[in-house]
């Protein structure tokens, strides 16, 4: 067979040549790799912030909070200019995230002071006197009073808001399971309740007790899952 004399020709069949070439080994060598996945975008929590009311006390010094005092949002303000502003230290105030999914901090109990006492002769019944009754009512004899022991049981009463309720005789640590487990509180509320003699109080990270309805210590801590591991047993 005779081969074409014109270069050009022979030059063309060459490209066409190489180009087919190229795209087989494209073909080839690109067609097993599978294309990366794109990369997740990185999701924020609730609001952009997620901070564990437990880890509250450790967040940085000049970070700006949302202040509370007497129960009244003032402004931004950091943890020691916020304890300041209230006449308080920064340990009396409870940090954690507000209702609008921001950071706040706000006095203990600030937003729920202690509910008067429960009435002890609200709930037991009372006897209604004839005024034409002319016999005399006998004289009452004395009766030994009950040693009340925390450990064996003591009326458990949960105050709803508005009134006392009785949840039955049990122990304190049972009182408390039965009044807070599962429940936690935001920065500035709390929840009341009584156990015999003692007011208990729910705030952020713990329960209280007190046996004046004023002055509360810490009775139990509560862990990020809103129970007490110490309790338990």
């Amino acid at each position: 067979m005779q081969l074409p004399n014109d270069n050009r020709v022979i030059i063309a069949i060459g490209v066409g040549l190489a180009v087919l070439a190229a795209v087989v080994l494209a073909l080839v060598f690109g067609g097993s790799r599978e294309p990366a996945a794109p990369k997740a975008p990185e999701t924020e929590g609730p609001g952009g912030l997620t901070v564990n009311v437990g880890d509250a006390p450790s967040l940085e010094p000049t970070r700006a909070l949302r202040c509370f005092v007497d129960g009244q949002f003032i402004g931004m303000a950091t943890l020691s200019d916020c304890a300041r502003r209230n006449g308080l230290a920064t340990d009396a105030l409870d940090v954690g995230l507000d209702e609008t999914g921001a950071l706040a901090a706000a006095p203990t109990a600030s937003f729920a002071p202690p509910p008067a006492l429960p009435d002890a002769t609200a709930t037991a019944g009372s006897d209604v006197v004839d005024p034409y009754d002319t016999t005399l009512p006998e004289k009452p004899q004395p009766q030994p009073q009950a040693r009340v022991e925390r450990a064996s049981g003591a009326p458990c009463l949960r105050f709803t808001g508005s009134d006392w309720r009785d949840l039955g005789q049990m122990s304190l640590n049972q009182c408390v399971q039965a009044l807070y487990a599962g429940t936690c509180v935001r920065p500035g509320d709390a929840q009341y309740g009584r156990h015999g003699n003692l007011t208990l109080r729910l705030v952020p990270r713990r329960v209280e007790q007190s046996n004046d309805n004023t002055r509360f210590r810490i009775l139990a801590d509560q862990d990020r899952s809103c129970q007490f591991p110490s309790l338990n047993g």
